[in-house]
């Protein structure tokens, strides 16, 4: 077997942050996939209920939400590039940006469940709602998890190694990938 092809195979085994990080991703995103197309197919059974329940959501909120997520994975993603080229002040930095970013999405996602909790759109109040709920609240706890990796890798920015640090920016990937799965499906096509 050549060096080229040896390369190849190790990197397929190997892939940034290591196969393990892959495999829960596929993992995630399939199980979202199979939740977003049991909506897709509820909607079309009942296109009417669900686009006027689908009215009721704040696409406003969405919007910013999903500019906070998008700025938080540019941020990781930087970060990641610095720390590569070993200066921990600007991937410190960027790391911190990424950690407030997705701070901002979940004070925006947590203000946005109050508002519909409180306006009595619960699990029970539609099909379209428990999709909701279930759905964005998966979502919302990925990204809970993904903030604590993120402040993991904050507080040991000094000593983390390579690939647990890309291990890390690959979970917070597969927020984004999610959320940006969601958002057209829940707040944008009708």
């Amino acid at each position: 077997m050549n060096e080229k092809h040896q390369n190849l195979n190790k990197s397929l085994w190997y892939p940034p942050g290591g196969i393990l990080i892959w495999m829960i991703v596929l993992v995630e995103v399939l199980t979202f996939c199979m939740g977003i197309g049991s909506l897709v197919y509820e909607k079309s059974n009942d296109l009417t209920n669900f686009s006027f329940m689908q009215t009721h959501l704040n696409k406003t909120f969405a919007f910013w939400n999903t500019v906070f997520l998008l700025t938080s994975g540019f941020c990781i993603a930087i970060a990641v590039l610095y720390k590569s080229k070993n200066n921990i002040n600007i991937f410190t930095l960027f790391l911190s940006a990424s950690i407030l970013f997705g701070f901002a999405f979940l004070i925006l996602k947590f203000y946005e469940f109050r508002e519909k909790w409180l306006l009595g759109y619960t699990l029970e109040t539609s099909s379209f709602f428990s999709y909701y709920w279930l759905l964005t609240g998966f979502h919302y706890l990925h990204v809970v998890v993904g903030i604590l990796i993120l402040f993991i890798i904050y507080v040991s920015r000094k000593t983390i190694s390579f690939e647990n640090l890309e291990a890390g920016a690959v979970f917070w990937h597969m927020c984004d990938l999610i959320w940006l799965l969601l958002y057209p499906t829940l707040y944008l096509i009708q």
